[in-house]
């Protein structure tokens, strides 16, 4: 697949380039969930220019230097002492070249050295505040533990706090690039094929190639593609999340599967989970694995108890729905089964995901100031999908989503607009709509 989109980000990466070049060392952290395409990124930002790429993979200290240092001596055409050891060598003999040359070093899988030596960071940090000023080292490094990065860059206890120029966070495609690749590798793509793409991938890049590298861009073949032996996909879920909860992952693991099947007030997952407290890992789960988020109805005030929590990640919200959940199938590998019903209970499932498009490319309009839902605790009839609030003062819009217009029914939607109205929006003027599939 070719490179789409992140024109931002590689204008900002340039930029940030040219200022270690010419001024002095800058360095820029580079995160976001595997697969979002941050190594992609990041080579394609310094192509042009002399470069050094470690990979830090799970290796003592020594062997990992032993590999670096025929890739320094390439790279830079230099001569680098074969006799280094230690990272903190290494980094020092990188910064004294950084005196006389410009150059970009990636440091690719940078949280892994917790695993390895985490002394590498405060050894790091004394170096960089000593050599910073007089060198011009392009120094960017990347993560794919979005918690260990946060922590690494935002934890005031941690010696590389304050020290990163630029933090990138890495999202996935927009709504605009998901149908740029859509018209390119399948012009001839439904709706309903646009959907399943957002829904079974979120617009993560790696997840998207894959279905265009193999030409499978319509509903039922991505299914298939997806549930079938040695698929890529089956375990997909396990190993992202194994690498940010680390061992103790089974409760974490429990309430999103709790989630993913509309069990969604703490409440009522802690009833499913045998009323286990779950208080902090839902904190966390928001606030260090950034894997969930809390919703409340539009214009609801911070304390309110109407809560419901959500998956943010799309990908990870079907795989804790399908593979997750109907791990005996996949087990004695029947993948057949297992396909039918994710096709059978496709049109169920996609609903969601089509209010939640719909959320997302409202959105990336910029003409609105809040994008919500609004439900009611006590009366659960009193639900509308879509409530946004536009910039124009006192104007909003209510939607009904439904994947097929027929079945929208006017006069039930306009009472539950009035009595939005009348308990929440009682200045603004409302407008209405309904959305389906032939509106994306």
């Amino acid at each position: 697949m070719k490179f789409y989109d992140r024109e931002n980000e590689l204008a900002e990466l340039k930029r940030i380039q040219n200022l270690s070049f010419t001024d002095h060392s800058r360095l820029t952290v580079v995160t976001g969930r595997r697969r979002i395409g941050k190594t992609s990124l990041v080579m394609r930002a310094v192509k042009d220019s002399p470069t050094v790429y470690l990979f830090v993979s799970r290796k003592s200290e020594a062997s990992l230097c032993a590999e670096y240092v025929p890739l320094i001596a390439q790279s830079l055409d230099v001569y680098v002492p074969e006799d280094i050891k230690s990272f903190r060598s290494l980094f020092q003999y990188l910064l004294e070249q950084a005196k006389v040359k410009t150059f970009n070093l990636v440091i690719d899988e940078f949280q892994e050295f917790y695993n390895i030596n985490p002394s590498v960071y405060s050894d790091m940090q004394n170096l960089w505040d000593r050599y910073r000023m007089e060198t011009h080292l392009n120094l960017i490094v990347s993560g794919s533990v979005y918690s260990l990065m946060q922590r690494i860059f935002r934890s005031s206890k941690e010696p590389l706090f304050g020290r990163a120029d630029n933090i990138i966070k890495l999202s996935a495609f927009c709504i605009a690039t998901l149908k740029e690749i859509m018209h390119d590798y399948n012009p001839d793509y439904t709706p309903d094929d646009l959907l399943a793409l957002y829904s079974f991938t979120g617009g993560v890049p790696k997840y998207v190639e894959l279905f265009c590298d193999n030409r499978i861009l319509d509903v039922e073949g991505m299914i298939s593609f997806m549930i079938r032996d040695n698929s890529p996909f089956l375990d997909e879920g396990k190993y992202l999340l194994i690498e940010e909860f680390g061992k103790n992952y089974a409760t974490y693991f429990s309430i999103l599967s709790a989630i993913s099947g509309g069990i969604n007030t703490q409440s009522s997952i802690e009833s499913a989970l045998g009323e286990k407290s779950i208080g902090g890992q839902l904190k966390r789960l928001m606030e260090d694995y950034n894997v969930i988020t809390r919703r409340r109805p539009i214009l609801a005030k911070e304390g309110s108890q109407t809560i419901r929590y959500e998956i943010t990640d799309n990908f990870l919200r079907f795989w804790f729905n399908y593979f997750d959940r109907h791990r005996s199938l996949m087990e004695i590998k029947n993948y057949p089964g297992l396909q039918q019903i994710v096709k059978s209970d496709y049109p169920t499932y996609s609903g969601h995901l089509l209010e939640l498009y719909f959320k997302q490319q409202m959105a990336e309009t910029f003409q609105y100031r809040d994008i919500g839902s609004w439900w009611e605790l006590k009366n659960g009839q009193n639900e509308i999908d879509i409530v946004a609030l536009k910039l124009e003062k006192n104007k909003a819009v209510a939607i009904e989503v439904k994947r097929q217009k027929k079945n929208f029914k006017p006069e039930l939607f306009r009472q539950k607009v009035e009595h939005l109205k009348k308990k929440v929006l009682p200045q603004h003027e409302i407008e209405m709509k309904c959305l389906s599939l032939e509106d994306m």
